[in-house]
């Protein structure tokens, strides 16, 4: 190890000794901007709000995809912009008039798979679906949906599970990993050879169990640019509403371990983001350069998680009314992530 590099405790922002005179942040701040992303009319139906945010940043464009909440039900769309001062005005394109075709959509991830030269779109669909397209541009060339598992795995059907939801998928140099949730706290992992996906996925085990409230849906994992760390968040439930905790690994089938120091690992939430406009930290994506299924996020960058947010005086019978919108945190001073920055 270089001197003055510290590394962080799995639960406790410590220096190892000789590291002293550069302490390690062991937790995360924010600042939220304003609303970005909102519902725009369409024929036909009433748009209650926009959530489930996955996004890219590839040749000096931020692509968007999105669930759509609305008096027809949940669907998927699309929006790009070169600025986020743009972003209010893009238009928003629902994804149904493409192959894909109509019916539930939602809680899309997208990513370039780099040994096919493709983009995927992963979403939910009841069981784990995804399309293809070779122009992440062109809302109207995703493919018909197809299935990732021929049939459900035991661990997701009852007795033993709850089913499935929030999918997420991320690569090393030999596997896939499909991740996901159940609303009643279990993080799911299932695994596929690089070469075989996005056929072949199978071993579907649960990784991390913990109450309902505190490990509830929304997955996502990254892997640390020039590390050997991979993170992953999880929504969780408060009294202060929905926020986001944090675990590391050295590798993905490997065991999480808490990667903040504040109570229950926080990694953001009402009580750490400032201007916060929204009723907590909900279903988000860290805002990613890369592209590609590494999931890579680079650690000497200023840290930006696009997430969904509603206004905490706003009540509503029905949770597809709640008037989600789309908003940005940016992370400010030192936090665990940063401290793996090696330039």
């Amino acid at each position: 190890m270089k001197v003055g590099k510290c590394i962080l405790a799995a639960t406790i922002a410590t220096a190892l000794a000789g590291c002293a005179t550069e302490p390690v942040k062991g937790t995360f701040h924010w600042t939220s901007s304003a609303p970005l992303i909102s519902p725009q009319p369409v024929p036909d139906q009433t748009i209650h709000g926009v959530k489930d945010p996955s996004i890219v940043h590839v040749n000096g464009k931020y692509h968007v995809f999105m669930t759509t909440a609305g008096s027809k039900g949940w669907g998927l769309a699309y929006t790009s912009f070169d600025k986020w001062e743009d972003a209010a005005s893009a238009p928003i394109v629902p994804l149904d008039k493409s192959p894909m075709g109509p019916g539930y959509r939602a809680a899309p991830q997208v990513f370039y798979f780099a040994p096919q030269k493709k983009w995927y779109l992963v979403y939910q669909g009841g069981d784990p679906l995804y399309s293809t397209s070779d122009d992440i541009g062109d809302p109207m060339s995703w493919s018909a949906p197809k299935p990732f598992f021929p049939v459900v795995p035991d661990i997701i059907k009852e007795p033993q599970g709850h089913g499935w939801l929030d999918f997420w998928v991320i690569c090393d140099d030999k596997k896939c990993y499909l991740f996901n949730t159940d609303d009643h706290g279990r993080l799911l992992r299932s695994e596929t050879d690089l070469s075989q996906f996005p056929n072949g996925f199978r071993n579907t085990v649960a990784v991390l169990s913990e109450k309902t409230e505190d490990l509830f849906e929304a997955s996502n994992t990254y892997r640390i640019a020039n590390s050997d760390t991979y993170i992953t968040l999880v929504e969780a439930m408060s009294p202060k509403g929905r926020y986001f905790r944090i675990w590391k690994s050295d590798r993905l089938d490997g065991k999480w371990e808490p990667f903040s120091s504040a109570p229950m690992n926080t990694f953001a939430g009402s009580d750490n983001v400032e201007r916060l406009w929204s009723e907590g930290i909900s279903h988000g994506e860290m805002i990613r350069t890369n592209a590609d299924q590494t999931m890579t996020i680079d650690p000497c960058r200023p840290l930006e998680y696009l997430f969904q947010g509603n206004d905490p005086a706003v009540r509503v019978d029905d949770y597809i009314k709640l008037p989600y919108r789309l908003g940005v945190i940016t992370a400010k001073g030192d936090n665990p992530v940063s401290a793996l920055c090696r330039r």
